[in-house]
């Protein structure tokens, strides 16, 4: 009686073969983990296209310093306050000045308030001065929003987005809060691209301190 085989295609490999069959499922494997981390990092864009009516992209809490040599140019902006009076960059040489990009309706925005006036308060009577943004609202919201969380460093209105295309080297245009420490000569020297944590902030501001 003849003996049994199996089809060519059904059987199990050995010796070399099995190991390059191996291989190739390892080096397969391997391509699809770069992949899944691209992933992940995609979640701006993700948030972009997802068409949920929120208005704003929630920054992912990344964190981005500017090494002193790498920093280019000063900023320059010139816009006004909710006062009416007019600020520009130039006002801010010499101190750390720490722009926060913000709206009153911004979930985002409101979690972080507590932090910022806490930071404030930290660095009143050194050289460090804080600017808000606000990129959306009337003055009436924008007081509203002050009052609620006992903001008391002035903000710019820049509802024409004018300090916002300044500053698109840094800030995406919709991703909001985003918060920028701008060193005593004028140039960026950190970026926090959503909610900022108080300690880091801290750290940042104290690092570039004259």
């Amino acid at each position: 009686m003849p003996a049994f085989r199996l089809p060519e295609d059904r059987r199990v490999p050995s010796g070399p073969q099995r190991s390059r069959r191996a291989a190739l499922g390892v080096a397969a494997a391997a391509l699809v983990l770069p992949l899944a981390a691209c992933g992940e990092k995609s979640d701006l864009a993700k948030q972009a296209r997802s068409g949920d009516g929120k208005n704003y992209i929630a920054g992912d809490g990344s964190i981005e310093e500017y090494g002193k040599d790498k920093r280019g140019e000063p900023v320059s902006f010139e816009a006004p306050l909710f006062t009416g009076k007019t600020v520009k960059a130039e006002d801010y040489r010499g101190k750390v000045l720490v722009m926060n990009f913000w709206y009153a309706a911004c979930g985002p925005c409101r979690s972080e308030a507590p932090t910022l006036k806490k930071a404030a308060d930290e660095f009143k009577g050194q050289k460090v001065e804080f600017l808000g943004v606000n990129v959306r609202d009337e003055k009436p919201t924008a007081d509203a929003f002050d009052r609620t969380f006992k903001i008391s460093y002035p903000s710019v209105r820049d509802l024409e987005g004018k300090v916002l295309m300044a500053m698109s080297k840094f800030v995406p245009p919709t991703a909001v809060p985003t918060t920028l420490v701008i060193d005593p000569e004028g140039r960026v020297a950190a970026r926090i691209l959503g909610i900022a944590d108080k300690g880091t902030l801290s750290t940042l501001i104290k690092s570039n301190l004259p």
